[in-house]
């Protein structure tokens, strides 16, 4: 998943300066007890519910990878712990 979004990246930025973003990727030591393996089995909910997806995961990636890139404000406001003040204003500074 990560190289399908730094390959992503590298379509939809062609002239970005971290291209290729895959060299950015880095491997850190595991940790102990963590999961080695993560997997998604809907098969179930396939059989039961017939529900099946409507976006396979490369669609769904570019169109997530899309909508950061075209929200960068949204981001920005996000990553700025300015909520904070509004959770204090609105909550009187119960940060729950």
């Amino acid at each position: 998943i990560v190289r399908l979004v730094c390959s992503t990246l590298d379509e939809l930025c062609p002239a970005s300066p971290l291209r290729p973003h895959a060299k950015l990727i880095e491997h850190v030591r595991d940790r102990p007890g963590h999961d080695l393996r993560y997997a998604v089995d809907s098969s179930r909910i396939e059989r039961e519910l017939d529900w099946h997806p409507n976006v396979n995961l490369p669609d769904g990636i570019r169109r997530t990878v899309a909508w950061y890139l075209s929200n960068a404000e949204w981001i920005k406001a996000v990553t700025s712990a300015a909520y904070r003040h509004w959770i204090d204003s609105n909550y009187g500074g119960r940060n729950a």
